[in-house]
């Protein structure tokens, strides 16, 4: 017995491809900018590469868009690419940012989208920045304030430790 899923998939798929929302394969992409994670989270490693440049060639990459600054792309093994990596600093934006990669021979330049989210792959919202809950922390901007209170602290514990041992002792309070 076969299984409606798989007919209803393919029609779907079928689909997509016909009206050009598939996403282009890689093998047919041989001019383009692969960005790989997209999504990814601030502080996330990107890794992009691309054919675009020649076998055994170096170019230049400018993610300036995002905050990463210029990184170098280098021969790799993998089927002639030039691959090259970079942080996508903490303090970015959730956005779609441009990668530009610029061919060391011939000066050909290629683009690709970065897409920068707050949202982790399992769809829980990283925490980001500070609480403000209108109470200072446990050493405040205050020391002189910070001081008294751990005093006050260590003068309830002292009288109460000294209350329960003459309490023990049966002298009664």
């Amino acid at each position: 017995m076969r299984r409606p899923a798989r007919p209803l998939t393919g029609a779907a798929l079928a689909v997509a491809a016909a009206s050009g929302l598939a996403a282009p394969a890689y093998a047919a992409d041989t001019a383009g900018l692969e960005v790989y994670p997209s999504p990814v989270v601030p502080g996330g490693q990107v890794t992009v590469n691309t054919k675009a440049c020649g076998e055994k060639a170096t170019a230049a990459g400018d993610a300036s868009a995002v905050g990463a600054g210029p990184f170098t792309l280098a021969p790799s093994a993998h089927e002639g690419d030039a691959i090259g990596q970079f942080r996508v600093p903490e303090s970015a934006q959730q956005g779609t940012y441009e990668i530009v990669v610029r061919c060391a021979e011939g000066g050909k330049e290629v683009r690709g989208d970065l897409v920068v989210t707050l949202t982790a792959v399992r769809g829980q919202v990283l925490p980001r920045g500070s609480v403000k809950t209108g109470v200072g922390g446990a050493l405040g901007p205050d020391p002189v304030q910070s001081a008294a209170g751990v005093a006050a602290l260590a003068v309830a514990a002292a009288g109460g430790t000294w209350l329960l041992h003459r309490r023990a002792r049966g002298d009664g309070i």
